[in-house]
């Protein structure tokens, strides 16, 4: 074999090995890139929220709601919802353009419990209704005006220490 060869040959393998290691790496950085950022069930912008809570910033994935229709139906018919997830409804989808105001919510047709944490207009949690009873027509209502209301899966507040006086701090979707 001719050194010209060998040197021929030695430089395609390099470039199918570059070229290999680049196709391999190229699907998980676009995983991780592009995460979801529409829920597959609900069809609605997944946006990520922080709580500032006790000195540790802890992230979610929530779907923001943008009508009427789609905050009325929540998390209704759910059967499951990720220790990390959740759902936001600003006060400007029903209201656009309102001041704070109390807010309540009820949990008909919700299969699982939720804590609902009601964030005040200085954004952070004014208070939290912990575990609401699935399928309760009680009205649930924060205890003055808000910007927004988040829910979470029922527990999970507890289990993280939130408490009123939280930061909490979420993106509008991408247009």
């Amino acid at each position: 074999m001719s050194f010209r060869f060998r040197a021929l040959a030695l430089g395609m393998a390099l470039s199918l090995v570059a070229w290999g290691c680049t196709q391999a790496e190229t699907p998980a950085s676009t995983a991780v890139a592009e995460a979801p950022s529409v829920h597959p069930e609900s069809g609605l912008p997944i946006v990520p929220l922080t709580i500032n809570s006790g000195g540790k910033a802890i992230p979610f994935r929530v779907e923001y709601t943008t009508t009427p229709e789609a905050e009325m139906k929540g998390l209704m018919f759910r059967t499951e919802l990720g220790p990390n997830e959740g759902m936001i409804f600003p006060n400007k989808i029903m209201n656009p353009g309102a001041p704070p105001a109390p807010r309540s919510f009820y949990m008909k047709n919700t299969l699982i419990p939720l804590d609902l944490i009601f964030i005040a207009p200085d954004s952070t949690i004014e208070s939290i209704a912990a575990n609401a009873e699935p399928y309760s027509l009680e009205s649930i209502r924060s205890q003055g005006p808000v910007i927004a209301v988040l829910e979470i899966a029922g527990g999970r507040a507890a289990e993280l220490g939130l408490e009123p006086g939280d930061k909490v701090a979420w993106s509008e979707p991408s247009r």
